[in-house]
Order: structure tokens, then C-alpha cells, then sequence
């Protein structure tokens, strides 16, 4: 089987952006798109009569969630619905994801809605871990996948923000958008302690600035076939990344360190998750 694109769908609204955007990638990168649900696994523990009772009742409620899925995708042919027994959400999508060797994975966010299969944040608990790309839809929904032609790169030199620009410059390379690099810079009062002064702290942000510039403009020559801008922007770096509002999709690294080709959120993808107003794709680290 040609690795797939996962999309883990549950009752909340999200699933459905989640949808929207898991069968828009699967079209563009022309690979098969399997819909997930994952529910509760026997466990050993307790009655063997009332388990099975609970176990079956979950069941029909993924068998619901995959049927809701399939009314929202209109049921177009090639793409595969599956319901999976594990333990937890995010370890079940996990398993299915090194089954299929999927590409990516995509999950909707917001807030949990009544019948959900299982409890706490899916997809904080996918991210870590993850051995391919994992893209969160935000709540509320948005513009339709691809419609604004510009796909974002949370930009640092280093070895997790290239793997960020690699992912995104592949997908511009399908769909035709222009990348836009961003490196945000701490706001003055952020950056230094007040008490080396205010001239010194304003060289450092000097220096700091031109550094990354050049930074960027290195990253963006170095996809000379696809399209690119760069910006550097000052304030809080999760507020003016989650500001980013103007791309169809907002790709960063995990973090700087953690086992080879997992993602292992990191304090800014993490609080990102929580803020972004387009889809958020964290990539695994080189």
C-alpha cells in the first residue's frame, strides 16, 4: 500500500476541518486517505460481562463517528475508514501511522464535545512521539485548504527549522504556493536584562536581527524552485506566530533536541497548538 494519509476524526466539530484538510493533502501529494477512529480496547481488568458490554458500546459509537466522517467526506471512492482498538487516542493513531508508514497525520482541536471515546488532549499526546508529520486543524474552522496560496515556515537555523522548511517547500512545490519564512525576535523589553542599558540592548537586537535575516536569506535561496519570502517580526514569538493568519498552513520543527525522526513538541509548538489560527504542522526532527 502507497503510504497514506491518516486523518483521526471523534466527535468533536474539528473533525470535520480535520477532514477537509487531510483529504486536500492526500489529493495533492496523491497518496490514499485513511479515516480513523480509535476506541477503548478490552481491558483485563474488572467484570468480564460489564467490560464487554462497555467495549461494545464504544464500539458503536466509533462505527457512528466513521459514519458522521463519511457523510462529511460525501464518500468518495479510494478512501479507506477504520476503526481501532487501543488503549488511548494517541496511541492507537500512533500504531496505525507505523503500520501504513503514513505520511502524515492530522487531527482537528477545540474543546470536547458530549460521547467523546476517550478523555484528555488527543492531540498534545500525538505530537509526542509522532515518527511523521502531525498537522492540528484550530477550532472554528477557516478559509478551505489551499485557498490563500501561501504556506508558512516557523524559521530557526537549525537542524528541526530545516526539517520545517523542507516538509513545507515540498508541499509548495505540489500546490504551486509561495513560502513565507518568519523569525520572530523578542520585543526589547524580552531580550536582555534592563540592567546592562538601554544602548547595549539595542546593538544585541542590532546584531540579533541581521543574523537572522541573513539566516532566512540563505534558507529561502536554498529552494530556488519554489517561491519565497522571509520576514523578521518583533514581540512574542507564539503571539505573532499564531497571528499568522494569511497562510493555508503554518509548518514548524518539534524541538532541538529528542530521539532522531520523532516529533517531541517543545515549548513553542506546544504553546502553538494551543494559539494558532491556521493549521499547525509540527515536523520530526532531522
Amino acid at each position: 500500500m502507497t503510504a497514506p494519509v491518516i486523518v483521526g476524526v471523534d466527535h468533536r466539530p474539528g473533525s470535520r476541518d480535520a477532514l477537509a484538510l487531510g483529504r486536500w493533502l492526500a489529493d495533492v501529494r496523491q497518496v490514499p486517505l485513511i479515516v480513523a477512529v480509535v476506541h477503548p480496547a478490552p481491558s483485563a481488568i474488572g467484570s468480564g460481562r460489564v467490560d464487554a458490554e462497555w467495549i461494545a458500546d464504544r464500539h458503536r459509537a466509533a462505527e457512528r463517528v466513521l459514519d458522521e466522517a463519511r457523510a462529511t467526506l460525501k464518500d468518495p471512492p479510494g478512501v479507506e475508514y477504520r476503526s481501532v482498538a487501543s488503549s488511548s487516542a494517541a496511541h492507537g493513531l500512533h500504531d496505525l501511522a507505523e503500520q501504513t508508514r503514513a505520511v502524515a497525520m492530522v487531527i482537528g482541536s477545540g474543546p470536547a464535545a458530549p460521547g467523546r471515546l476517550f478523555a484528555g488532549s488527543t492531540a498534545e499526546r500525538l505530537l509526542a512521539g509522532s515518527g511523521c508529520p502531525v498537522a492540528v486543524t484550530p477550532a472554528g474552522g477557516g478559509t478551505a485548504p489551499g485557498a490563500l496560496g501561501r504556506i508558512g515556515v516557523a524559521y530557526v537555523d537549525t537542524l528541526d527549522g530545516r526539517a520545517a522548511l523542507d516538509a513545507a517547500a515540498e508541499l509548495a512545490r505540489r500546490t504551486g504556493s509561495t513560502l513565507l519564512l518568519v523569525t520572530v525576535v523578542a520585543a526589547g523589553d524580552a531580550a536582555l536584562p534592563f540592567l546592562i542599558g538601554d544602548d547595549a540592548e539595542r546593538a544585541f537586537l542590532d546584531t540579533a536581527r541581521e543574523t537572522y535575516e541573513e539566516a532566512l536569506r540563505r534558507a529561502a535561496a536554498s529552494v530556488p524552485d519554489v517561491p519565497a519570502e522571509w520576514s523578521v517580526r518583533s514581540g512574542d514569538v507564539v503571539e505573532e506566530l499564531a497571528g499568522l493568519t494569511e497562510v493555508d498552513l503554518l509548518f514548524c520543527g518539534s524541538r532541538g533536541y529528542g530521539p532522531a525522526r520523532r516529533v517531541l513538541v517543545g515549548g513553542v509548538s506546544g504553546r502553538l497548538l494551543r494559539r494558532a489560527g491556521r493549521p499547525l504542522v509540527v515536523v520530526p526532527r532531522a
